[in-house]
């Protein structure tokens, strides 16, 4: 049998320098490495301070929407009820003010959809115009039946808004059902020539 072959001074002295030599090597890619990292992670904090500060902004406008609501709201039924022998004036005033409270509403919903979701959905800006030519028609046609005499100019000027806001109406929901159409999935139709098993 042989015995195995005792190493060399010289290759023992070799095998320590190899893993010096790696250590310095690897030293200073380290560094680098960390120096890289520094300045990645001072990126990263520095978006997450901007991302934070615009989730506070959001968050924000998204109360101040809920404030402006409830004052509009509030103020809408205390003037309604305080003028009891301005019927017609005051009922269209109450209608176009809760009118303003449900689009002030569908925004919030909006911006909160948004923070929730880090999307802008476009839906709900065609309802909020929807909602907003409605108001339109609304008030010009309550003036219309409820303020019985009126100026040629002002029942011009009535007509003519109404007719606007009725074609902005169609004009947003034709978009909302194109939207619709279009973000429904095709259905997977089957081959003609593939008989239905009994």
């Amino acid at each position: 049998m042989r015995e195995p072959k005792a190493p060399d001074r010289n290759e023992a002295e070799e095998s320590l320098a190899r893993p010096v030599e790696a250590g310095a090597v690897t030293g200073a890619d380290d560094g680098q490495v960390a120096q890289e990292g520094r300045r990645s992670s001072g990126r990263r904090s520095v978006g997450g301070v901007l991302q934070s500060c615009l989730t506070w902004l959001q968050a924000a406008v998204a109360i101040s929407l809920l404030v402006v609501a409830a004052v509009v709201l509030v103020r809408t039924v205390v003037t309604f009820l305080d003028q009891p022998g301005n019927y017609p004036a005051s009922l269209i005033s109450a209608l176009d003010g809760i009118l303003v409270v449900i689009i002030i509403v569908d925004v919030l919903h909006t911006v909160i959809t948004h923070l929730r979701d880090a999307e802008v959905p476009v839906k709900p800006f065609l309802v909020i115009g929807v909602l907003a030519g409605i108001r339109d028609v609304l008030s010009a046609s309550a003036r219309l039946e409820l303020i019985g005499h009126q100026s040629t100019l002002d029942f011009n000027q009535s007509v003519i808004e109404l007719g606007v806001g009725v074609a902005v109406v169609l004009v947003l929901l034709g978009g909302l059902l194109l939207l619709r159409f279009a973000s429904e999935p095709a259905e997977p139709s089957e081959p003609s020539g593939t008989a239905k098993e009994v």
